[in-house]
Formats: structure tokens, C-alpha cells, sequence
């Protein structure tokens, strides 16, 4: 098949599998890595491969992007010390485990032994993310699975160099090649996610176009990965940074009409991405399967236990810390087993390692192929499957089991309180204006007039679980837009006006279904 016949049918088997795991209540990925896994084991689908390019550079900026835009930089600042801890020893930790465990079960050498655990040593950020929607989490505890995805690339990456360098070379850097080569990719590859933030916020503070806003905002992650690489630094990191001063800096930078925009053009942009990639991790894994040669067919033992070998480091790490900290007296995100057990269970594998795993090269330093290079590709892509499928398809049914998810009762009460007290606050900055005479009575009575019928209109709604008013509105609109295109069909009105008109009317009916 060809690429681009490919891509077409992946998105639209995306679609489908999009709608039936809202009906059903699965996490999409895990849905289509399934899907993707079928697909592969047809005979349509045997010559299909990935390019490390195509993951690397095309996909994965804008999702991690994405994933980084959505990080909460209060709840980030109050957990930095367990991140750091994840981020850091967790991923040696776990790497050393998979080497060591792959050296028994396969015929790898210990050297493309650790080159497969720093590839999988690392959570990856757009699967936690994907995965994580619509768990509900508490926004500290949901902050913490996503930084330690977000912020252990460095880590993983300078394993993986060293690692490959072994391989290839037969040799291995010393301490201090190791610490600089992990400031490089971390302290090099957040310089530059800075950097790029700044110009990309000097720009967009002087665009009002809002097709123009809509190209900076899917060039920059592009930008900030590229420059990164180009000064060998982590691509990941940079992305991650340029995501999290950006996205804190929103509502300064553009317009409500350009926000909305922008939110729905990288909504889209952001599911077409994750559709292709999380149905080519299944796709992928027959074909590399049938590659392997004789002395390779051992792969599913090592997959098991490869796959084991992460949770069971995970789980191991994740409890005494949890315990160390609320020994200490620190401030404690639940005193049980339900944090560090979600927690230990969110760690899944995806794109990123996905993309690390591509990368190996196809030969070693002398030219010679690199042995065992199909088994390390099976493996790894085989416990990236695992992860998303099992962890993936258990991790909400846990969330419920520990009671950790906010419900949603109370997160329609917070909504509530902040439309309220901002409504509030409306009407005691009118009061301010008229007692200073900064605008005309009969203006001020007349925005202080449309804010309380605002208010009353929620407490209505708010009393009303069917929302009476709200689809009376609804079917009113309908009505005038029936009406708006039997006046242009008649002639009435011509094609920009009609535009014009409907759009007021799309903007009306936003009001009535944003909520």
C-alpha cells in the first residue's frame, strides 16, 4: 500500500473507532493500537513501514506540543521534587532493569540490551496524555503523571546515545562526558524552548489575523524541535518548554476570537496526528514480526517480560516514595495506596519511544548490519502495544476503584462558583465606573442590566438539569437559520450576507452548547 493510501485509511479508520469508544467508554489509543494490530495481521498491510522521519520530526512535535499546553505551571511548581525523582532515577532505574532482563531471554548483547531499555526507560507524554483525558484526576496528581512524561526525554536520550555508542563503537563515555552530554540536552534543549517562546510571543502579540495566528501556532513546535536538534539538544525538552511559558501566556497573546479559533484548528490537527500514529504502533508490529529469522523467534517471552519488568520497577519505586514523603511530613497528595498505585499504573509507552526505536541505526561503526537490530525493534514495539492495550484499558477502572477522580458534581460546582464571582466582579466594576462618571448612566445600566440577566439565566439553568431555556434557544436559532437559507435561496440576500448572518448566528448558539 502506499503511504498516502495509508494515511487516508488510518484517519478514517480513526473516525470510526473514535465514535465507538466514546459509546463505550474506552480510551481511544488503546482502541486503535487494536485496530491498527488487526489491520497488520492482513496481507494488505505486510510491506508497511514507518520512517524515523515521519514520527520524529512530522508527529511528534505538535503532540508534544499539545500535551505541554496543557500542563498546569501552578500545580508544576508544587511538584517538581517527585518529577525530579521520576524523571531522573526512575528511568535509570528502570533501563538497567530491561537491559539486564533482556540480556537472559534473548540473544542480545548487553549493549543492544541497554539500548532497548533506555528506549522504553521513559513514559511518554502523548500517550499519558491521550489516556488521561477524561480521567478526571485531581489537577496536582494529573500534573505530576504528565511532567514526569513530559520531562524525562533528557534523561532516556543521553542512555540511549550512550547506549548506542557502546554498541556501535564498543565504547563508553566517561562521567564527565555523561553530565555534559545531559546538559546539553536538558539545559541546551530548555534555552531553546525559551527562546523560541520569546520570539513566538513578540510575534503574536503584534498578529490579529487569525489564519495568521493558526500557521504560528503549528510552526512553532516545529521550530523549537528543529533548532534543538540542529544544536543537538533534546528536541522533546525544547517543544515541552516553548508549550508550557506559551500556553501560560494564552490570554495575554491573542484574542477570545483567535483563542477559539486556534483551539479548534489543534484539535484537529491533534487527532489526525494521534489517530495515524497510535494505529501505525499496531500496524506495524506483524510486519516487523515476520522479519525476524530463526534464532529471533523468541520474542514473546522477552515482550512479557520486558512489559513486567516496567511495572514492577515502576510499582517498586512509586510506593516508598510515596512513603518516604509522607513520613517526612511533606505535603501528601492522599495518605494510601491509591496514588502511588495510579501513579505506577499511568507510566504507558508511546510515540516517543516509538520514534527512539526507529532511530537505531541499520549498521554499526565498521559498516557491518546491526545483528538483532529486527528483534530489538519487535520487543520494544511489542511492549509500547502491551503498555497501551493493558494499561491503557485498566488504568480508568482503577481510577475509579481508588476514588481518586474528581467527581462530576464537583467540578460543575467550581464551574459554577467562578462564573459567578465573575459575574460578581462585572457588576462591582460597573458600580466603580458610575461612581467615577467614567461612562454614561444610561450605558452602564444597560451592560449592568444584560450581566444580571445573565446571572439569572444560570441560576435558572443551574436549577433546570434538562435545560429548558437552553434548547428552546437552540431550536429557536435553528429556526432562523432555516429561515436565513430560504432567503438566499429565494434571493433576498446575497452569498456575504448571508455569511455575515449565519455566523452571528453560529456565535449565538456557542452560548447556548459551551457548557
Amino acid at each position: 500500500m502506499h503511504i498516502v493510501q495509508v494515511v487516508l485509511f488510518l484517519v478514517a479508520l480513526a473516525t470510526v473507532v473514535a465514535t465507538f469508544a466514546d459509546r463505550i467508554s474506552v480510551p481511544a489509543p488503546s482502541l486503535l493500537v487494536l485496530a491498527g494490530l488487526l489491520v497488520g495481521l492482513t496481507p494488505y498491510a505486510s510491506n508497511i513501514g514507518v520512517s524515523p522521519e515521519i514520527v520524529s520530526l512530522v508527529v511528534l512535535p505538535p503532540l508534544i506540543y499539545a500535551a505541554g499546553e496543557e500542563l498546569s505551571w501552578r500545580e508544576l511548581k508544587r511538584v517538581w521534587k517527585p518529577v525530579s525523582l521520576l524523571a531522573v532515577g526512575l528511568v535509570v532505574v528502570s533501563a538497567a532493569a530491561v537491559g539486564f532482563v533482556t540480556v537472559l531471554l534473548t540473544p542480545l548483547p548487553l549493549a543492544l540490551g541497554f539500548v532497548l531499555g533506555a528506549v522504553l526507560a521513559s513514559t511518554d507524554p502523548v500517550a499519558v496524555t491521550a489516556l488521561g483525558r477524561k480521567l478526571s484526576l485531581p489537577p496536582r496528581l494529573q500534573t505530576l503523571v504528565q511532567a514526569e512524561s513530559l520531562f524525562n526525554d533528557a534523561t532516556s536520550l543521553v542512555l540511549f546515545r550512550i547506549a548506542v555508542g557502546a554498541a556501535l563503537a564498543g565504547g563508553v563515555a566517561g562521567w564527565t562526558g555523561i553530565a555534559r552530554e545531559f546538559a546539553l540536552l536538558a539545559v541546551g534543549g530548555a534555552a531553546i524552548g525559551a527562546v523560541v517562546a520569546a520570539g513566538v510571543a513578540l510575534v503574536r502579540r503584534r498578529t490579529e489575523d487569525p489564519v495568521l495566528e493558526s500557521v504560528i501556532a503549528l510552526v512553532t513546535p516545529y521550530l523549537a524541535y528543529v533548532l534543538a536538534e540542529i544544536a543537538h539538544s533534546s528536541g522533546v525538552t525544547a517543544v515541552v518548554v516553548a508549550a508550557v511559558i506559551l500556553g501560560g501566556q494564552a490570554e495575554k497573546l491573542t484574542d477570545a476570537r483567535i483563542r477559539l479559533q486556534l483551539t479548534a484548528v489543534y484539535g484537529t490537527v491533534i487527532f489526525l496526528l494521534e489517530s495515524v500514529v497510535f494505529s501505525l504502533i499496531g500496524l506495524q508490529l506483524p510486519s516487523q514480526i515476520r522479519r525476524l529469522s530463526g534464532e529471533e523467534q523468541s520474542w514473546l517471552p522477552a515482550v512479557l517480560a520486558v512489559a513486567l519488568t516496567l511495572i514492577v520497577v515502576r510499582v517498586a519505586w512509586m510506593f516508598p516514595l510515596a512513603a518516604i514523603r509522607q513520613w517526612r511530613g511533606g505535603r501528601r497528595l492522599r495518605s494510601s495506596w491509591q496514588v502511588p498505585a495510579v501513579v505506577s499504573w499511568a507510566g504507558a509507552r508511546g510515540v516517543v519511544p516509538l520514534a527512539a526505536t526507529l532511530s537505531i541505526p541499520l549498521a554499526d561503526a565498521a559498516g557491518r548490519p546491526l545483528p538483532y537490530r529486527d528483534l530489538l525493534m519487535v520487543v520494544a514495539t511489542g511492549v509500547i502495544v502491551i503498555s497501551l492495550l493493558v494499561q491503557g484499558l485498566t488504568l480508568a477502572p482503577l481510577v475509579r476503584l481508588s476514588g481518586l477522580a474528581v467527581s462530576p458534581h464537583d467540578s460543575h460546582a467550581e464551574y459554577v462558583r467562578g462564573r459567578r464571582k465573575l459575574a460578581e466582579l462585572a457588576v462591582s466594576y460597573l458600580d466603580e465606573l458610575a461612581d467615577l462618571e467614567a461612562a454614561s448612566p444610561v450605558v452602564l445600566e444597560r451592560v449592568r442590566h444584560s450581566l444580571h440577566i445573565r446571572m439569572e439565566l444560570e441560576q435558572e439553568r443551574e436549577g433546570d438539569p434538562n435545560d429548558v431555556y437552553g434548547r428552546i434557544r437552540r431550536d429557536v436559532l435553528a429556526v432562523q437559520s432555516d429561515a436565513l437559507s430560504r432567503m438566499y435561496a429565494d434571493g433576498e440576500i446575497g452569498e456575504r450576507t448571508r455569511r455575515r448572518l449565519q455566523r452571528h448566528l453560529d456565535r449565538e448558539d456557542l452560548r447556548f452548547t459551551d457548557d
